[in-house]
């Protein structure tokens, strides 16, 4: 599954627009007065600005399996990362067979950097924002995720991420390409104190040679 086309709110479209081309170094592809869309590898990132928007946003990036350190490295120039204890930045996911590193951008979103080691997709060249290969984690907040993600996979032919214990407070639909990353409200986003809440959320997702819109 492929997440082929995010789109968000922003309070602050020029903000924006700065962080991701100057700091993570993103090229935009289409600007208007109250809108931006960035390339981020095979996926594009849209902001809407509504200047009264005052929640946060979770997703992540796919960057190759063998790039965290030099990721790391890349970013410490660039934003501060979150730490998870004792200094340490990386998480081992060891059910999901992957590393990641967190951080936030100017809107306080929750960025994260995930190494998927069953994806084999190591390269030689060094880390820069061309390292960055796709949107692979949406979150979705809402009040039955496993519910939710039942009739998702009804409807469009999904699947439950098979490396997930799926539950009614965290589940999870799609594979290493891509994830919704389904929760309940208020449940604190990982790493941070900062809870969940539902924000509208337009997504075109590709499965098995089909896209189709989601709207949240």
């Amino acid at each position: 599954m492929k997440l082929e086309h995010i789109q968000i709110q922003t309070p602050n479209i020029q903000k924006t627009t700065a962080f991701y081309q100057d700091i993570l170094e993103l090229p935009v592809i289409e600007k208007t007065i109250n809108s931006v869309s960035i390339q981020a590898g095979n996926s594009i990132l849209k902001f809407i600005e509504e200047p009264d928007f005052k929640s946060i946003y979770h997703f992540a990036f796919n960057i190759p399996e063998n790039k965290l350190d030099e990721a790391i490295e890349w970013c410490r120039n660039k934003t501060d990362l979150i730490v998870i204890e004792d200094q340490n930045v990386i998480t081992n996911f060891e059910n999901w067979n992957a590393h990641a590193i967190y951080f936030y951008d100017n809107n306080g979103n929750l960025l994260e950097f995930i190494a998927r080691h069953d994806l084999h997709n190591s390269e030689t060249s060094a880390f820069s924002s061309k390292s960055i290969l796709n949107i692979s984690e949406i979150g979705i907040v809402n009040e039955n995720p496993l519910e939710l993600g039942k009739q998702l996979i009804e409807k469009h032919g999904l699947n439950f991420f098979s490396k997930n214990t799926n539950s009614e407070a965290f589940a999870a639909i799609g594979n290493d390409e891509g994830l919704l990353i389904m929760v309940r409200p208020n449940r604190n986003w990982y790493p941070t104190q900062t809870p969940s809440e539902s924000n509208k959320t337009e997504i075109r997702l590709q499965n098995n040679g089909n896209s189709f819109d989601l709207k949240f």
